[in-house]
């Protein structure tokens, strides 16, 4: 997905297969690895669900 949700701005790049979560002032957040389809995540052992980019950064219902 492209979209992070919390305003942040979602930088890819597929041929580097690099991934990076940015302010919109240009501060990195977060980075990580680019896999093509589910499926490659799936093969690479991650467990972890995708969220919609509406879902809130850190609620406090959740122990932040």
């Amino acid at each position: 997905t492209s979209d992070p949700g919390g305003g942040y701005l979602c930088e890819a790049d597929t041929v580097a297969r690099y991934v990076a979560i940015m302010t919109k002032s240009g501060a990195l957040m977060h980075e990580g690895t680019y896999y093509k389809t589910l499926a490659d995540i799936e093969k690479a052992g991650i467990k972890a669900s995708l969220v919609p980019g509406s879902h809130p950064w850190g609620s406090k219902a959740e122990g932040f």
